[in-house]
């Protein structure tokens, strides 16, 4: 499932997978470098290579299966501080039903 957030200021529309990391999960930190989130992309890249090299690689790949569970939505919260908002009203309900964000329209009817 996937979800469009779009910046009010700049009008950029990008478009994020809600969920299990596939990407994050086969290829570790790279996911994060190529979508430019460069604090996730240094904190796995440290990580992997804290509890990689002592171990002989099989600490990343257990760091890599971890962050496959938590990086979306990790890049999802980050974007929304950054003031990227839902795109639409259906983008709206998969932020609302995943914990995201809340239900704006919840309490207008009391």
């Amino acid at each position: 499932m996937f979800v469009n957030l779009v910046n009010e200021q700049t009008r950029q529309v990008k478009q994020t997978k809600v969920g299990f990391s596939w990407t994050t999960f086969f290829f570790g930190f790279w996911p994060a470098l190529f979508r430019g989130d460069w604090m996730w992309f240094l904190i796995q890249l440290a990580i992997e290579l804290a509890i990689g090299v002592p171990t002989y690689g099989f600490g990343a790949g257990i760091t890599g299966i971890v962050f496959s569970f938590i990086y979306n939505k990790l890049y999802i919260k980050e974007l929304l501080s950054k003031g990227y908002q839902a795109e639409d009203t259906s983008d709206q309900q998969i932020l609302e039903s995943h914990g995201f964000v809340n239900n704006h329209f919840s309490n207008s009817a009391s």
